[in-house]
């Protein structure tokens, strides 16, 4: 008698139905050739990678090698930030706005300049928007039903900062921020070299705050015109910038000599800010011109933030001509 036949068809792991459907799928794409991937080149193009952020929004424009950039970019969430970035001009890859939104005037002026930029604008449920904020490490966010994805920042060069700056026919002043972690600082002292005439911030590639979320929204839009420097090593940019002709003067409470007292403030100048906690580092110290202190009473030390706004105060009143 022959053997009866098995009506299944092959069992799993006999090469049979789930290798048959399998046929006809390709390999993974390469990393380069995915469209998501940041490091992405167009086809037949040298240099840096594509989509890059302008000078005129903070980062550093495209030319000559690759720029340093942020690993990833982030997600901003809720309707005032979220308009108010778009409004300020931040570097933005798309804005998500979830499906089942009631009317609201932020959600509209957001979407309208998403629209007047080019931007991508994806409707998703709010179930899709959760994940997205729990994938970009904010988990239980209070999203509002909108965020907006916003581009890897580009950092400039530390010799940008100078030829932008003599490009305008301008004593150069630079802020450099030496070990300043916390990043509202950053965003703060932002704010300050903007309103006072600053020509960028330079700060540490490691162990240092740099342009994230959190630094964007402190310095209220300023830092999508401000441009922003990496340094691997601050000691050696420092003496750099003198061999370029800057003087160089460091921010301590102990300082050798009162911040009103110097008499180079018209002159390209850096203004080196410490770090919250331990100041001036002892090699950036020592690669500074001078060391100056800010006289105060009622308090040990100034915030990181306030003492740079006043040493800036300072030389913008030298820089400004009586009138």
């Amino acid at each position: 008698m022959p053997a009866k036949k098995n009506k299944k068809g092959p069992t799993k792991g006999s090469g049979g139905k789930n290798r048959r459907s399998l046929e006809g799928k390709k390999t993974t794409l390469p990393k380069e050739e995915r469209h998501w991937y940041s490091g992405k080149k167009p086809r037949g193009a040298k240099g840096a990678p594509s989509g890059g952020v302008h000078a005129a929004q903070g980062g550093r424009p495209d030319a000559g090698d690759a720029p340093r950039q942020a690993p990833g970019g982030e997600l901003l969430i809720g309707r005032n930030p979220v308009v108010e970035a778009l409004r300020a001009g931040m570097p933005a890859v798309r804005l998500f706005i979830a499906n089942s939104l009631d009317p609201d005037a932020r959600v509209n002026e957001a979407s309208r300049l998403a629209g007047d930029r080019s931007l991508e604008i994806h409707e998703v449920t709010r179930g899709e928007l959760d994940r997205r904020c729990e994938s970009n490490g904010l988990p239980g966010a209070a999203h509002q039903g909108i965020a907006l994805q916003v581009r890897p920042y580009r950092y400039a060069a530390p010799e940008d900062l100078t030829e932008g700056a003599r490009a305008a026919g301008q004593a150069p002043l630079i802020v450099a921020l030496d070990g300043v972690t916390d990043p509202h600082n950053l965003g703060a002292i932002a704010r300050s070299a903007a309103a006072f005439g600053a020509h960028g911030l330079l700060v540490q590639e490691r162990r240092a705050a740099g342009v994230t979320m959190a630094a964007w929204k402190t310095s209220a839009g300023t830092l999508a015109k401000l441009p922003v420097a990496q340094a691997v090593n601050l000691t050696r940019a420092l003496e750099a910038y003198k061999r370029e002709g800057l003087f160089v003067v460091g921010l301590d409470a102990g300082g050798d000599t009162r911040l009103d007292a110097i008499t180079l403030a018209e002159d390209p100048l850096v203004v080196v800010v410490g770090s919250e906690g331990k100041g001036l580092s002892r090699l950036v110290r020592e690669a500074c011109d001078t060391v100056a202190g800010i006289p105060i009473t009622g308090a040990e030390s100034l915030n990181a933030s306030v003492a740079a706004g006043v040493a800036l105060y300072e030389v913008a009143r030298r820089r400004t001509p009586v009138q």
